[in-house]
């Protein structure tokens, strides 16, 4: 048996794909779900129709194929309970979009306890992640805290629900770097926090066993014989694996609707004085090597603006050629600030704007601006990250994602942060990352040198712009952004 099955659960789909002894993908089944909207601010997510769309894609790729193991990567943050004896979950899933939590998260902030949080947990006291969901669906679900209390319910991320799915109830756990993003874990002890469960009101009973990314999961009958499931890790850390950034320094970012920027910072837990997150990369063999995490709220969704809002292209694949032709002369500026901004300023309330426009802007400008705000975004993160390291971090950034494969905006990305791009051949790197995990712990696949050697290179894009201009545009943009914030 060489081939592996990687479940990639992610906000709006579920896919299965299939990789074989080389750890090239064959096959990939894909089904979306319903996205649901209860309130302002709200998302939720139906567990069981996640279950059938991972069940049903699973079963779709593996047909007529011995899997030796499966490897399991998931959106991180989103919330979900569940009754241990029937395996019914009690509500819907709470989204790691949804809000419903930011007055418990102000609340909890002017009591003073962010600094305890950031401490322990390295993430800010934001409703973005699972702590506060948890404790909403204990404080409003009907009877929910007190079947809590008496050990009836477990809590679970995404990966935690399906693998409790998976071997019929017989494994509640999950891995080191989907604990980290729940606000619960002290990820420097490696261990459930009790203070924090305590502050929440959490029943530490309802909590998953935690274990490495490469373990011993339990098995599955799901596919007809008994699989063993033996890589985990949430999607931006499985894409950093997949994109065998092992050494401190290296660095990932995926462009997708969002971004999201992972720097390895080794054996050290790094705190960031740029509002940063300081999280879990990956934890392989009880040893735990952490990250500094930026997340960029709007990348390739700019670009989905230029084609749904404003109606001004048919197809993303049209911005590069649009922007390769615009006026020279002009220099929009984006701020893609449409739901506020996120790392390094954290301003939920702030909104887009356009500056530099003249009479002669026009869709091309715009396609331009788009692209450009990705890259000019993701050096505030670069800039960020140095900072906190001192100057640190490697001067080669690895991408993936969709906007990856556009090759103005990747040239763009290498120009203005002053660092090469490199883009791999495999741009699963989510996928591949967590089928490492799993073919490595199973024998089908290389040790974590011998990955890293087989990381192949697609295309570097290489520093043009003379940093005379590079520094003037950028300038430009923090002086766009600084006024756009909605506090000075």
């Amino acid at each position: 048996m060489t081939h592996i099955l990687a479940i990639d659960q992610g906000t709006t789909s579920s896919r299965a794909i299939l990789f074989d002894e080389d750890m090239r993908p064959i096959r990939t089944a894909q089904q979306e779900f319903r996205q649901h909207f209860p309130a302002s601010g709200w998302v939720e997510h139906d567990p069981e129709e996640i279950w059938k769309t991972v069940s049903d894609t699973c079963r779709e790729v593996a047909d007529g194929v011995e899997i030796a193991a499966i490897g399991i990567t998931n959106q991180r943050e989103t919330t979900l309970v569940w009754d241990r004896a029937t395996g019914k979950p009690v509500c819907n899933a709470i989204v790691w979009q949804d809000r419903r939590t930011a007055d418990t998260c102000a609340a909890l902030k002017k009591a003073g306890h962010e600094d305890l949080v950031t401490d322990r947990t390295g993430l800010l006291l934001d409703p973005y992640f699972s702590a506060t969901k948890l404790s909403w669906i204990l404080d409003n679900v009907e009877g929910a805290r007190a079947r809590a209390e008496a050990g009836e319910l477990a809590f679970g991320t995404v990966d935690t629900f399906l693998i409790w799915r998976l071997t019929s109830g017989a494994r509640h756990v999950t891995d080191a770097t989907n604990a980290a993003r729940t606000m619960l874990y002290d990820i420097h002890a490696g261990a459930w926090d009790a203070g924090i469960c305590a502050l929440l009101n959490i029943p530490m009973s309802m909590l998953p066993e935690v274990l490495d990314c490469a373990a011993d999961f339990g098995t599955t009958d799901l596919l007809g014989g008994r699989v063993p499931i033996l890589g985990v890790a949430g999607d931006q850390q499985a894409a950093t694996i997949g994109q065998a950034c092992f050494k401190p320094g290296m660095m990932k970012s995926t462009y997708g609707t969002g971004c999201f920027a992972l720097l390895n910072t080794g054996e050290v837990p790094v705190a960031s004085s740029n509002r940063l997150l300081t999280t879990i990369a990956y934890q392989l063999d009880g040893k735990t090597t952490y990250a500094l995490e930026g997340s960029i709220f709007i990348a390739g969704a700019a670009v989905q603006w230029l084609r749904d809002g404003l109606g001004i292209i048919k197809d993303a694949a049209q911005t590069g050629d649009m922007a390769a032709s615009a006026d020279p002369a002009q220099e929009v500026i984006l701020v893609p600030a449409f739901t506020g901004l996120g790392a390094p300023y954290w301003d939920a309330d702030c909104r887009g704007a356009v500056f530099g426009l003249t009479r002669g802007s026009g869709p091309k400008e715009f396609a331009r601006a788009a692209l450009e705000s990705v890259g000019f975004q993701t050096r505030d993160l670069l800039e960020a990250m140095q900072a906190d390291m001192g100057g640190g971090a490697d001067a080669v950034l690895r991408v993936d994602g969709g906007m990856a494969a556009s090759d103005w905006t990747m040239q763009f990305l290498a120009d203005i942060t002053g660092a090469a791009v490199d883009r791999p051949t495999v741009l699963e790197t989510t996928a591949l990352g967590v089928a490492w995990l799993a073919g490595m712990t199973a024998g089908v696949y290389p040790d974590q040198d011998g990955f890293a050697r087989r990381w192949a290179l697609d295309r570097r894009f290489e520093v043009r712009m003379d940093g005379t201009t590079r520094d003037r545009r950028y300038a430009a943009w923090q002086d766009a952004v600084h006024r756009t914030l909605s506090r000075p």
